[in-house]
């Protein structure tokens, strides 16, 4: 058996005692005093201060009407901006590590073009160090989603940034599923794709169609089959109408035909299609993907057809139905607005498509749709501001409207009493390229602001 010495056995306990002090001051009530704080909800307070208690934000306002609890841990953050944590809609986070290596990429299913019961839960790798590189610039939650390559991927996952496991990060572990609907999901690269998969988007329509119909079929399947499950219960628990004479002379021909009686049998489970089932009830959501006019509208009838509820997504090149985008009533998850534009469309069109959303009165989200560069989803925010969408609009794209969409305004998206306290604390505009991110935390708990670049960083600058 291996000795320690009494150097190893200082190390422990001081690592011991260090541990337990972190403890003991993480569950210490945080203050945050003097910065710049943005609500969202309810505007900007210069010179505010934000009590973080339990995980959650206790209070927040003005540094005149806000009580400071007596125990609590002060940081000073004059001259910062507090906002809450950032929401990317749609990442690959999790699902992918290096691009040019294939075991690392796990996004997409090539052997179907509709697997709804693919869950990218089963896929997420928490240890990702791609996660930390996002969790830098004040993204501390987003919705993973499987490639975009298929028609049905599979579903979404909503996730928080910080955690041990995949199991602490996955909060809603299907909180909806991609129909994707671009072109871009044919198989058309050889003889053998033509074969098994659609080539064109009437046969991606068509395929759509008969995998919902298989899915309301499968459904009525089994409402016919629990209704004969019942109809046996029950035939079993009630008393025979039968006199007692009767049934002394009947008695054994009526033990005969009951014995011959079984209950009945249930259809065979298709993961498939009862994945589906949620979708086509109303009671999940789904995230409707197409970039041009012509098939975002296709889409839109194939959702209403089976009576989905949907957001839509991308809509990059969809500017001559705007009209009728809004007439949906519907939210938009908008990007990736470094796009460029069609030769038919202005220099300005992907830039400026948020504000036209806005003016129609379209709620809309941001999304990086990246894993590597899922950092840079405030700038997206900060471009279209440039090009017409306000500034309070666009911070609440990436805050707010994204938790609203999501089904978690309760916890997340602003600052506000009750709410998970993910905060962030920057040195300037959350919009703006020029802001450094200087603390981060994730439902009241400090995060370390390191990633592998700033590690390597350290490590060859010799500091």
């Amino acid at each position: 058996m291996r000795r320690i010495n009494s150097s190893q056995v200082y190390r422990l306990v001081a690592c011991f005692v260090l541990l337990c002090a972190m403890a003991a001051a993480q569950q210490k009530p945080i203050v945050l005093r003097g910065g710049k704080l943005l609500t969202v909800s309810h505007g900007a307070i210069e010179n505010g201060v934000l009590v973080i208690e339990n995980g959650k934000i206790a209070a927040v306002g003005a540094a005149s009407s806000v009580k400071i609890p007596k125990d609590a841990r002060l940081i000073d953050v004059t001259g910062m901006t507090v906002y809450p944590g950032l929401i990317d809609s749609e990442t690959q986070l999790g699902l992918t590590e290096i691009s040019a290596e294939e075991m690392t990429n796990d996004f997409i299913e090539p052997s179907e073009e509709i697997m709804p019961h693919m869950h990218v839960y089963d896929a997420f790798h928490a240890e990702s160090e791609l996660i930390p590189v996002t969790r830098y610039n004040g993204i501390t939650n987003a919705v993973v989603a499987p490639g975009s390559r298929d028609t049905l991927p599979g579903q979404d996952s909503f996730v928080q940034l910080v955690g041990k496991s995949s199991e602490e990060m996955l909060l809603i572990r299907d909180i909806a599923m991609p129909l994707n609907f671009s072109g871009e999901q044919r198989r058309n690269q050889g003889p053998f794709d033509r074969r098994k998969f659609p080539s064109t988007r009437m046969g991606l329509a068509a395929q759509l169609r008969q995998a919902f119909l298989d899915a309301q079929d499968y459904a009525q399947k089994w409402a016919d089959y629990e209704k004969k499950r019942e109809d046996y219960e029950k035939g079993k628990s009630e008393p025979s109408a039968k006199s007692e004479d009767k049934e002394k002379d009947k008695g054994k021909e009526d033990k005969d035909k009951e014995a011959k009686k079984q209950p009945p049998s249930p259809p065979k489970h298709d993961l498939k299609l009862e994945a589906l089932l949620p979708y086509l009830q109303g009671k999940k959501m789904i995230v409707l993907a197409a970039d041009e006019s012509n098939d975002l509208q296709v889409a839109v009838g194939l959702a209403k057809e089976s009576n989905l509820k949907f957001v839509l997504n991308h809509i990059s090149h969809s500017q001559s139905v705007l009209d009728y985008v809004a007439s949906l009533k519907v939210p938009v998850i908008v990007g990736p607005i470094y796009e460029d534009p069609k030769p038919y469309e202005r220099y300005d069109a992907v830039y400026s498509l948020p504000a036209e959303l806005y003016k129609r009165g379209v709620k809309i989200a941001f999304a990086s749709y990246d894993s590597h560069n899922s950092r840079n989803l405030p700038y997206q925010a900060g471009f279209a501001s440039a090009f017409g969408l306000p500034y309070d609009e666009a911070l609440r794209a990436i805050t707010l409207n994204a938790a609203e969409i999501w089904g978690v305004a309760d916890k997340l998206g602003s600052l506000d009493v009750g709410k998970t306290a993910n905060v962030v604390v920057a040195n300037g505009d959350p919009l703006d390229m020029k802001t450094d991110v200087k603390q981060v935390f994730i439902e009241g708990k400090e995060i370390p602001m390191t990633t592998r670049q700033t590690r390597l960083r350290d490590q060859y600058s010799g500091q």
